[in-house]
């Protein structure tokens, strides 16, 4: 699909760049993607969709209702928000569905899914909406890591997850999950409420390269002891924090990962493949 820079989009819709980067942030559309510099880069179709119904409409929130309401275009998070905010699971399974046609996976998931629940937790905090969200986003995910194929990699990652039900960023870490999967990579979440002395089995099974530490932020012991316990059947293998893994007590030598969930596994997977001495360092 041809794409255009933020100027030139901008240009076309007689607008500022500032003010369509405000548009992006308030509507969620259009939807831009970034090129490999982090500049935004504007699919064409949708901008001249904005165009066309802005000239029907001549105001930006009912040009992209109008949008949505035909349906045309790449679906979009708050598409998506609007559909699940009605209850609506068949309309929500439509648009992630059609957004996989236009978009890779890891882009519907970035760019569609896991703003619209942000979205719905703004807008409804913890109330019935963002709830049937949360679950409807899990259920999703947690299909796709079935159907993912299996580990082409020897490496494994471990996660210890301290997130909740109903939290945003668990369905970030989910989403870690699916997209270091895709990546080939052996993989086990593991709740960081589990006792350190059951962990044996587990590490040994698994014989991680690299430990995770995602969401809380759980106390500090808790952390320390999950860490000690795998250390001790894995010597040195390097640990990193996801979206708070690591309670917040001053300077640390432990690395974070970016907290979008296909940048954090692409880090994750540069961290594998560096040499022995690099990964040395990053622990």
């Amino acid at each position: 699909m041809p794409a255009i820079r933020i100027n030139a989009a901008a240009e076309l819709l007689g607008v500022s760049p500032s003010t369509l980067r405000s548009w992006e942030r308030r509507f969620g559309f259009p939807t831009p993607r970034r090129s490999a510099g982090g500049h935004r880069q504007f699919d064409l179709h949708e901008i001249e969709q904005l165009r066309t119904a802005l000239a029907q409409t001549g105001e930006i929130s009912a040009a992209v209702a109008l949008i949505a309401a035909r349906g045309g275009g790449p679906p979009t998070d708050l598409a998506l928000a609007q559909a699940l905010a009605r209850f609506d699971a068949p309309a929500a399974d439509r648009l992630l569905e059609e957004s996989l046609a236009v978009r890779t996976l890891e882009r519907t998931v970035e760019e569609v899914l896991l703003p619209a629940l942000g979205r719905l937790r703004q807008s409804t905090e913890a109330g019935a909406e963002y709830c049937f969200g949360w679950r409807h986003a899990t259920a999703w995910l947690a299909s796709l890591q079935r159907l993912s194929p299996p580990a082409s990699r020897e490496q494994g990652v471990l996660i210890f997850d301290a997130t909740s039900p109903l939290d945003l960023d668990s369905l970030y870490v989910q989403a870690l999950e699916l997209c270091l999967r895709r990546a080939g990579l052996r993989l086990l979440a593991l709740p960081a409420t589990i006792p350190p002395g059951r962990l044996g089995a587990a590490v040994r099974a698994l014989s991680p390269q690299i430990l995770i530490l995602a969401g809380g932020p759980p106390k500090l012991e808790r952390v320390a002891r999950l860490v000690y316990a795998t250390r001790r059947l894995r010597p040195g293998v390097p640990v990193v924090e996801y979206r708070g893994g690591l309670p917040c007590s001053g300077p640390s030598t432990v690395p974070s990962l970016p907290p979008s969930s296909v940048a954090a596994a692409k880090a994750v997977v540069e961290l594998l493949e560096a040499p022995a001495a690099r990964l040395s360092q990053a622990s």
